[in-house]
């Protein structure tokens, strides 16, 4: 009974996340499933995928619903992600487990101190294909390599890098998420997985999305940031504490 209650908690704090933020729901669903649910590492981020990717799309209706998907930027973003998801997500399992987990925190710390940069000015709306198809297969690599579903890094590149709005940059993020975990989940078959646990805590994480895209609508693009940057940066911190440990 406490292994449940504890899935269904943390389910619908990382729901709570994917659906208000666009992404950091994997960041804190493999923690959770370690630390809290005693999930080895392998069979904590091929969960996590399951669990994101269930949770994306949820989260996804309900931002395309209100017109808040750039879908031929997020299509460009997941087409170019699929191959080098696959291709690094097969590479993973032969790396040390501590490489991994240092090489994650860096790039989530990174990626929190780019959205805490203030801009001077809104870059122009429009899709670039060179630099969508550019960072979409770089960031659909490190979606495979670190088994996560990619959100933290996907809206920090969708604001910055194409000049999406953060909202916009919340709900697209969500369709590339879904494509680059399912891409990274085809190439980790095999692990042992505890439906009991995952079933509970992937219902738990979809009424928590709807729950966060009603909270986005409520809370400024630019304390959206800032809310994003610090889980960001709190996640990378515990992890490198762990790797040192």
């Amino acid at each position: 009974m406490t292994v449940l209650v504890l899935a269904l908690i943390a389910g619908a704090v990382i729901g709570l996340a994917l659906g208000a933020l666009g992404g950091g729901g994997s960041v804190l669903a493999v923690p959770a499933l370690i630390y809290l649910l005693g999930f080895t590492p392998a069979a904590a981020t091929t969960a996590s995928l399951i669990i994101v990717t269930t949770t994306s799309l949820t989260a996804l209706y309900a931002h395309a619903r209100d017109g808040h998907v750039a879908w031929k930027t997020g299509a460009l973003f997941a087409a170019a992600g699929i191959v080098p998801a696959f291709l690094t997500g097969a590479v993973a399992g032969r790396l040390p487990q501590a490489v991994l987990t240092a090489a994650f925190a860096v790039i989530a710390a990174l990626a929190a101190l780019r959205m805490l940069r203030p801009s001077a000015a809104e870059p122009p709306h429009r899709v670039r294909p060179g630099k969508a198809t550019g960072t979409g297969a770089g960031l659909g690599a490190v979606t495979g390599l670190l088994g996560v579903g990619g959100g933290f890094l996907a809206v920090p590149a969708l604001v910055g890098v194409l000049g999406l709005r953060m909202r916009q940059a919340v709900g697209t993020s969500l369709l590339v998420i879904t494509v680059n975990s399912l891409a990274a989940l085809a190439a980790r078959t095999g692990t042992g997985l505890h439906w009991e646990v995952i079933g509970p805590f992937t219902g738990a994480a979809i009424l928590g999305a709807w729950d966060g895209k009603r909270l986005a609508a409520k809370i400024s693009g630019t304390t959206l940031q800032k809310i994003f940057a610090g889980v960001l940066l709190a996640v990378a911190a515990f992890m490198l504490a762990d790797v040192i440990a």
